[in-house]
């Protein structure tokens, strides 16, 4: 997991909530560590579900904690005990979550949020294609074309970015290429990423709220209420 550290998200939307919760989006404490979670954000999983707090000397552990369990564990709940990047990743180590519709299509949506800060055309229509390819309405042709005009894109704004790193035009670039691998790949390293150009190119308040509305669409996709979801 990318963040080891306190959670960003209040518990506003629920205490902690484990297998009980009715959420479509679950994993395992094995899918956690097959997948190579950080030994802090896995512990601190493990920890909300003994419902003990994560203490000092846990953030100081250099191996994960023993506990055996196979109960399926919420999305939604690692969401509460670790904060939003860490339940991010945590959906991306669900199986086939590449080719989940509704995975896909909150990729999408985190990324039209920041869609004004694009500044490469080729991103922006990636993003209408993958939404249109996660509906259906897309060939697997039309999407590999926008994948491939989108890294062209990424790799367009990293070297920009190298040459200018102190400009707003690098930061533009660093929003593209972030968000361009968000939507494209689906992976952990994509979020993390995106998660890391967001931090660095917004202010914290900014960020803080970005989080947030992710946070609650989140909550809303694991409960079938987001807004792409009404109707299917």
């Amino acid at each position: 997991m990318p963040l080891p550290g306190a959670s960003t998200y209040p518990l506003a939307y629920g205490e902690r909530i484990m297998s009980n919760q009715q959420t479509k989006f679950t994993v395992t404490l094995a899918d956690l560590r097959k997948n190579g979670a950080c030994i802090g954000g896995y512990n601190k999983v493990v920890r909300a579900i003994q419902g003990k707090p994560f203490s000092d000397d846990d953030g100081e552990r250099e191996t994960y904690i023993r506990f055996p369990s196979k109960d399926l564990i919420s999305i939604v709940s690692i969401l509460a005990s670790n904060g939003i990047e860490d339940a991010i990743w945590a959906l991306c180590c669900i199986e086939n979550a590449g080719r989940d519709r509704d995975i896909r299509l909150f990729a999408v949506w985190c990324a039209r949020q920041v869609e004004h800060l694009m500044t490469d055309q080729r991103s922006k229509d990636a993003l209408d294609v993958a939404e249109r390819h996660a509906n259906g309405l897309a060939t697997d042709g039309e999407l590999a074309a926008a994948r491939a005009a989108a890294r062209a894109a990424a790799r367009d704004a990293a070297s920009a970015a190298a040459w200018d790193a102190a400009s707003a035009t690098a930061w533009d670039a660093a929003w593209d290429a972030a968000w361009a691998a968000a939507w494209d790949a689906a992976s952990a390293t994509a979020w993390d990423a995106a998660s890391a150009a967001a931090s660095a190119a917004a202010s914290a308040a900014a960020w803080e709220a970005a989080s947030a509305e992710q946070s609650k669409m989140l909550i809303d996709m694991c409960e079938g209420r987001a807004q792409w979801q009404k109707g299917v």
